[in-house]
């Protein structure tokens, strides 16, 4: 199903997961619409379609430039030498097999951050929620197909600084609505520079995410990974500890200094990917089987 007045073209791509890669709690505006996945992205509405050669893209301006789209949806990545590279070991081995296609998104870096700021001790639907009311109620409206709902951008960090924590938690965050506040202060007025966190080293670009407020180390491995692409991050959340601990530590807990050193240095040069596949992978398919689908992302 295609909606009227909407350009598109196919992004040829092959081998890739559309459904895995937005559903595995990177990203939290996408959602399953007829035979497509909706969402907005860089102030845009977009509509992805997996299709036999690649994913048709429907928006509703036209371009000549598509490169942003590409770099989202990171289609020039070769997915089969990513897991190639993964280190040899039964669990990898099935994570990526049943994984096969997930690709890391690379995101707005202020959109990334502030959902994962918003994703403490949340589910994934409860996450998607919360971000759907901030922008319904503090985004700007963006242009859709004639007839289609109205749709909104995520609100920026200059917007967000200018409103009371009364008014941010009305979308529900609760006590996250202060650290959302101070962190968007903080950007807009200039004391942390998100466009230069791209030119750092990972541990330098962390630290300096980590000066925000309500950033710890698993938020800034996330913001990281998902709007940087700095593969060393490793974010560990409950389920990425579950499998770490599960598949690697059956018999002992690790210590935290145990854990990190092995997330930094057994994992190899893709590591990040390596721990989306076993986040995906224990989320859909080992937790479902232990009736545990629930757990936070974060």
């Amino acid at each position: 199903m295609s909606f009227p007045g909407i350009f598109s073209i196919v992004l040829p791509v092959g081998n890739y997961d559309l459904a895995a890669t937005l559903t595995s709690g990177q990203a939290f505006r996408w959602r399953r619409v007829e035979d497509g996945w909706e969402g907005v992205i860089f102030g845009r509405w977009v509509r992805f379609v997996q299709i036999t050669e690649g994913i048709r893209v429907e928006v509703v301006q036209r371009d000549d430039d598509w490169t942003w789209l590409e770099e989202y949806l990171q289609t020039g990545v070769k997915i089969e030498e990513i897991t190639a590279s993964f280190p040899r070991d039964e669990h990898l081995a099935a994570a990526a097999q049943a994984c096969l296609g997930l690709r890391l998104l690379r995101q707005e870096p202020w959109e990334c951050l502030a959902s994962f700021i918003l994703s403490s001790t949340k589910q994934i639907v409860q996450i998607q929620q919360i971000v759907e009311m901030l922008c319904e109620r503090f985004g700007q409206p963006v242009a859709v197909p004639p007839g289609h709902p109205v749709a909104w951008s995520f609100p920026s960090a200059q917007r967000l600084a200018t409103l009371s924590e009364e008014r941010l938690r009305c979308c529900k965050m609760g006590f996250r609505a202060p650290y959302l506040s101070k962190s968007a202060k903080m950007i807009a007025g200039g004391e942390l520079d998100l466009s230069g966190i791209a030119a750092l080293n990972v541990e330098d670009a962390r630290r300096e995410l980590l000066r925000l407020p309500g950033v710890g180390r698993k938020i800034a491995d996330c913001a990281l990974l998902f709007a940087y692409g700095f593969q060393q991050a490793f974010p560990v959340d409950v389920w990425v500890l579950k499998a770490l601990r599960t598949l690697y530590f059956p018999r002992r807990p690790p210590s935290a200094r145990r854990l990190l050193d092995f997330t930094q240095t057994y994992f190899g040069p893709n590591a990040g990917y390596a721990q989306q596949y076993l986040f995906h992978y224990m989320r859909t398919h080992v937790g479902r089987k232990e009736g545990r689908a629930s757990l936070p992302r974060k």
